[in-house]
């Protein structure tokens, strides 16, 4: 990737994957939002968290996830959703941790590595709404 050009649509790319992954992940979540928050508050019964905290944690996170989807897939707002994506990350990595499960954190850990990508490239972000809004 010698050119700006195939660095700005390797950008794209990247930008357009997490925004339809964290998209999908609101989008199936909010229909069944009573069943993913019990099953949550079931996950995390044995630790020291709060029913009421998961509970409204477990209500929260697909607006957060399709939020935040949305905007990464528009390129709105890009570099402080990417902020926002990674402070989420360290959240879930948080809760993965309490409840020991370490394949998860893995997992996060890469989402985390992919908005550092993001934010470190940003000058990259030429196919976004924040371009347009800049000329």
């Amino acid at each position: 990737m010698k050119n700006t050009a195939s660095k700005n649509h390797a950008y794209f790319l990247l930008r357009l994957a997490m925004g339809a992954n964290l998209l999908a992940h609101g989008l199936v979540r909010i229909p069944k939002i009573e069943a993913f928050s019990n099953w949550m508050i079931n996950l995390y019964k044995e630790i020291v968290l709060s029913e009421i905290f998961i509970s409204s944690f477990a209500k929260i996170l697909p607006f957060a996830e399709l939020t935040i989807g949305v905007f990464l897939v528009f390129g709105l707002f890009t570099y402080r959703t990417c902020l926002a994506g990674g402070i989420l990350m360290i959240i879930l990595i948080f809760g993965s941790c309490l409840i020991e499960q370490w394949e998860w954190v893995g997992f996060q850990m890469i989402y985390v590595l992919f908005f550092y990508l993001l934010i470190s490239t940003s000058q990259n972000n030429h196919f976004s709404i924040d371009n347009l809004l800049q000329k």
